[in-house]
């Protein structure tokens, strides 16, 4: 349903500008996302059965308990993990492997690029590290830098509920533009 689709692309963008500012998914805007799609859905059972309500019932337990591993082994934060179950609320079971197979890749480069960038840095020339170096006092000095770095409070890692949004508005777009018949 296109309303649905409509309320996961909101709260997608709104998660993704938070995860990469903040490394935060606030948990509001989960239970607003949460609570609204409950009436889509108690609509929904109104109008086309109860029958209507399990792709979304499944998709809730389903992404909630597919990354509640990750966060145990405290590989993922809960954030992630509630945002999930949320998207797979909203959007049905069906869309929860290929969105998390989507972020998992985008993270899996992530961690990639960020692993190879620590390892470079040991084989650079000794100027070029001076220079590294240099810039990043730099940068530590401009005020935008700071701010971020307040707002994350420390929190480090992964944008994973960044990916999960950015793949999630991806499978929407290829979805209703009907690549997926």
């Amino acid at each position: 349903m296109l309303l649905f689709a409509m309320l996961a692309t909101t709260l997608s963008m709104r998660v993704i500008a938070s995860d990469l500012y903040a490394r935060r998914v606030p948990n509001r805007w989960l239970l607003g996302a949460l609570l609204l799609g409950a009436l889509l859905l108690a609509w929904l059972a109104m109008h086309q059965g109860i029958a209507s309500i399990a792709p979304h019932a499944a998709g809730l337990l389903l992404g909630l308990c597919s990354l509640l591993p990750f966060y145990v082994m405290r590989w993922m934060g809960a954030g992630d993990v509630k945002f999930f179950a949320v998207l797979g609320f909203l959007l049905g079971w069906q869309a929860l492997l290929p969105v998390w197979i989507g972020a998992s890749l985008l993270a899996g480069v992530h961690a990639v690029a960020v692993y190879s960038w620590r390892s470079l840095r040991l084989y650079l020339p000794l100027r070029l590290t001076l220079l590294q170096h240099n810039a990043a006092q730099h940068r530590a000095l401009a005020p935008a830098l700071h701010q971020l770095q307040q707002a994350r409070g420390g929190r480090q890692g992964i944008p994973y509920a960044a990916y999960l949004g950015l793949t999630s508005i991806c499978w929407i777009g290829w979805t209703l533009l009907g690549g997926a018949q």
